[in-house]
């Protein structure tokens, strides 16, 4: 039985390397099947497929989904969607919006602070990919602002330093309803370091179809917890890697060994078809 990662990011929003790169690096680590999960893009997919094929990776469609619910932002992990469902396409067009008036924002907030720095730089930095808070880090570093990313959250990017900029992103029930309906399925990403046990609960009754128990930022008794969960309410179980690229994340020592079984991709399947019909 082959492992899987379903949390990997490519040059298509923040990660370091391009989606051909990624899936060589994931053949050598021996993984059988992966999810390219770009934040609110399927890009790296996209480009991935071709390659994947070629070197004998089930490729499964995925993404990493911003989602607005109680006026904070979460992430949720779509696979296994229709690629070319029309509506689904849109709301990936209406994310990629909103992250560029994010970004306006967020630069607009750093200004403020004295900062000396331009939306194209970040747009430069990201390499035409989706824009995101590390293309904002790299530029600080870039300018001497910060000694390195953490720094750079810690001090101006972080989620309570831009608590009070508002975004256009779509509601955790529009994303939901629209994945769904592309015969997509949907977990919540990384809830470990993020959410309360009752922050988790009140999400998951927004109808989401999983949970990610594997992840690194979640120790064993962690992982254990968020199983028995998932058993609990009949959800799928997920997981991966949330490789991004050297230097680019502290997870990404682990791209081949944080990983789930062949079996749960067996189930995210089994849900997508029967949605299908």
């Amino acid at each position: 039985m082959g492992k899987a990662d379903l949390h990997t990011h490519t040059t298509a929003s923040d990660g370091a390397l391009h989606a051909t790169e990624l899936l060589k690096k994931i053949k050598e680590k021996g993984l059988k099947t992966v999810a390219i999960t770009d934040h609110d893009t399927i890009k790296g997919y996209l480009e991935g497929k071709e390659m994947a094929a070629e070197l004998g990776i089930e490729l499964i469609p995925g993404v990493e989904m911003t989602a607005l619910w109680n006026n904070r932002e979460v992430h949720l992990l779509a696979y296994m969607f229709d690629e070319n469902n029309e509506d689904f396409l849109m709301l990936l067009r209406r994310q990629k919006r909103a992250r560029i008036l994010r970004m306006g924002a967020i630069v607009e907030y750093l200004k403020s602070t004295g900062i000396d720095i331009d939306l194209d730089e970040i747009r430069a930095e990201s390499g035409h990919g989706n824009v995101g808070r590390p293309h904002a880090a790299a530029v600080l570093i870039k300018k001497g602002y910060v000694g390195g990313v953490s720094e750079a959250f810690i001090r101006y990017l972080s989620s309570e330093k831009l608590k009070d900029i508002k975004t256009e992103y779509a509601s955790i029930e529009e994303v939901i309803k629209i994945t769904q309906l592309a015969a997509g399925v949907i977990s919540l990403a990384h809830p470990g370091p993020i959410y309360s046990r009752k922050e988790i609960e009140a999400l998951l009754e927004k109808g989401l179809d999983g949970i990610e128990c594997i992840h690194p930022s979640h120790n064993f008794n962690v992982q254990r917890t968020f199983k028995k969960l998932a058993e609990s309410k009949n959800l799928l179980i997920t997981g991966g890697s949330d490789y991004h690229g050297t230097g680019k994340s502290d997870y990404d020592p682990y791209l081949g060994i944080v990983t789930i079984g062949e079996k749960y991709i067996a189930s995210l399947k089994r849900l997508s078809e029967r949605r299908k019909n």
